[in-house]
């Protein structure tokens, strides 16, 4: 059951109708025309802007449309009211069995309630996390992770065929770094006396990669030189931080389809092909660029480099690909990165990355339309920084990574449930404040404690039923006569239910998985007031003393657990059966 998308199909036969009668001129364009929550809901249930839409193109007035359609949209039965508001908006409100019907639908469809045929299977492929593999991930990475995990659990829900992806930066030159890094602590591991110097990573992190390189090999590497050690400490160290990173991805509950070496790209010429269907489109030429605006850098020489056409797709200045001395650019790598994701058949692609990569954004859709002639569509989100503090404090840096706090300091502080409910309560590209104290505490205030505790009343309700005797299997509840569902708090929270469908189309449609959590708390909202009505007003109790009226009570908040269930598992979290 999908109310909006019924009701719009309701409004679109209308106008149909309205055409083959004469009313509306034949053949209108009614793909504009929307169903969706007034802005104020005393207006009602839902309106629609068909007469808006619909003016211009049958030359007639919207209040004339608008006039005409009410009578047609108020035969039908689930029609209470239809009013024709300002210059020709229609305001409709909804009989009262449509609502229980929304219950009744719940019940009987179960958590596939909400679900959605509109990816229609397209391939999309969604990037995220992808951090430079030179140690554990810091709350930054988590961010990006719980975004772009949600963002993929999201869009399988609305029906699209999903890969998750990690691309490996293995191929530049933070993984020699990463290797000099690592013999350090092989030497430290053999007794001997080393400095950090400045460049490398000092993290306590690498002390058991640089003991386990020494079980390894031994004294093999001592006192050698560099080309002796660096190219196979570069994949020893590089294999122990990826085994490192999957371990937290693992805490946080994230699982990968793929792992993609950015090194395979290097010498296998695919980085070559990419750069020739770029050539072949006209759009690879040998020039110079301009000067940075602003003050000029003091190294700032100008010379013939390999451009890449990238303002031909909306870009501010073409980019270079290759270097004078015919090194690859970063920019090379990627670009041949994202033509082998066109060339595995993604139809759809998605890059999540972090704030800093803002201005990586234009140039990587520029490619990306130039190599697939804008057939692939490839958004980027920005996750932006997180604050993480306890008790309105910055958090101290992490003993281990030594320069950030990591992800598993998070998950061990306030776990993984918690860490992923929070990092969604802000739009990606927002600012996020997260305080380890508050996140923890029993209130309404905190937004993942109010939705799990509204979950857990409902599991506590039908414990109570099932002790009574009462059959509250969601089969017998779907089967009960809703009719006594008749108060206005009870019609509200199942309204709110009948908005699941469409806000999980939305937010799939916008990539807004934060879309999800508003609503669940806005449901949590609804079914908590509802409890506490009942405490004044006993015909609003779950569970009643005539226990023959006790199912249609329960059915409502059954339904509510069974989507806000269904939410919490887009989102990566259990829901909570019990609070303690």
């Amino acid at each position: 059951m999908h109310l909006f998308a019924d009701i719009r199909a309701l409004v679109i036969d209308a106008l149909t109708a309205m055409a083959a009668d004469g009313a509306l001129p034949e053949g209108l364009e009614t793909s504009n025309v929307t169903v969706e929550p007034p802005r104020d809901a005393a207006h009602g249930d839902m309106a629609t802007n068909a007469a808006m839409v619909l003016a211009k193109p049958a030359g007639m007035k919207p209040r004339d449309i608008a006039e005409a359609l009410a009578p047609r949209l108020e035969a039908d039965a689930r029609i209470a009211s239809a009013e024709v508001a300002g210059p020709g908006f229609l305001n409709i409100r909804l009989a009262p069995q449509v609502w229980r019907d929304t219950v009744a639908a719940v019940l009987a469809e179960g958590p596939a309630f909400g679900r959605s045929q509109m990816g229609a299977g397209t391939k999309v492929n969604v990037e995220y996390v992808s951090a430079n593999p030179t140690g554990p991930l810091h709350v930054g990475h988590t961010r990006g992770a719980v975004f772009g995990d949600a963002l993929a659990a999201l869009l399988e829900y609305a029906g699209h065929d999903v890969t998750r992806e990690y691309v490996i930066n293995d191929g530049g030159a933070q993984i020699d770094t990463l290797a000099r890094s690592v013999y350090l602590r092989y030497l430290e591991a053999h007794g001997r006396d080393v400095s950090f110097p400045e460049g490398v990573y000092p993290g306590d992190y690498l002390v058991p990669v640089g003991a386990s390189l020494k079980d390894k090999v031994g004294d093999a590497y001592l006192d050698q030189p560099e080309e002796v050690w660096l190219d196979p400490i570069r994949d020893f160290a590089t294999d122990a931080m990826m085994d490192l990173i999957r371990a937290d991805l693992k805490r946080l509950g994230v699982e990968m389809d793929v792992f993609f070496s950015e090194k395979s790209l290097y010498g296998t010429g695919r980085i070559e092909a990419a750069i020739a269907a770029l050539d072949a489109k006209g759009l690879i030429y040998r020039g110079t660029l301009a000067p940075p605006k602003g003050k000029l850098p003091e190294d700032w020489e100008a010379r013939e480099q390999t451009l890449f056409r990238s303002t031909a797709y909306g870009d501010d200045v073409d980019r270079p690909i290759q270097k004078s001395d015919g090194a690859w650019t970063y920019f090379a790598p990627d670009i041949a990165y994202h033509f082998d994701k066109v060339e595995r058949g993604f139809d759809a692609l998605i890059n999540v990355f972090g704030a800093d990569h803002g201005g990586y954004v234009k140039r990587m859709k520029a490619a990306v339309a130039a190599l697939t002639d804008d057939r692939v569509p490839l958004d980027i989100k920005l996750t932006q920084l997180v604050r993480l503090t306890r008790d309105g404090e910055p958090l101290k840096m992490s003993k281990r990574a030594g320069t950030f706090v990591t992800l598993a300091d998070v998950i061990e502080m306030v776990g993984a449930d918690v860490t992923r409910f929070v990092m969604l309560t802000r739009k990606n590209d927002a600012p996020l404040d997260f305080d380890v104290s508050k996140v923890l505490e029993q209130s309404k205030d905190n937004p993942v404690y109010y939705v799990q505790y509204a979950h857990a009343r409902v599991q506590s309700v039908l414990r109570r039923a099932a002790e009574q005797g009462i059959d509250a299997s969601d089969a017998a509840l779907a089967r009960a006569d809703l009719s006594g569902l008749d108060h206005p708090a009870e019609q509200a929270l199942a309204a709110k239910l009948a908005e699941w469908p469409r806000l999980v189309e939305i937010a799939a449609r916008t990539h807004e998985p934060h879309r999800i959590a508003f609503y669940l708390y806005e449901l949590a909202a609804g079914l908590h007031g509802l409890w506490n009505l009942g405490n004044s007003e006993t015909q609003l109790r779950f569970l009643q003393d005539d226990k023959s009226h006790s199912p249609a009570k329960i059915a409502l908040p059954r339904a509510v657990s069974i989507v806000i269930a269904a939410g919490l598992g887009i989102l990566g979290v259990a829901p909570a059966d019990e609070m303690r």
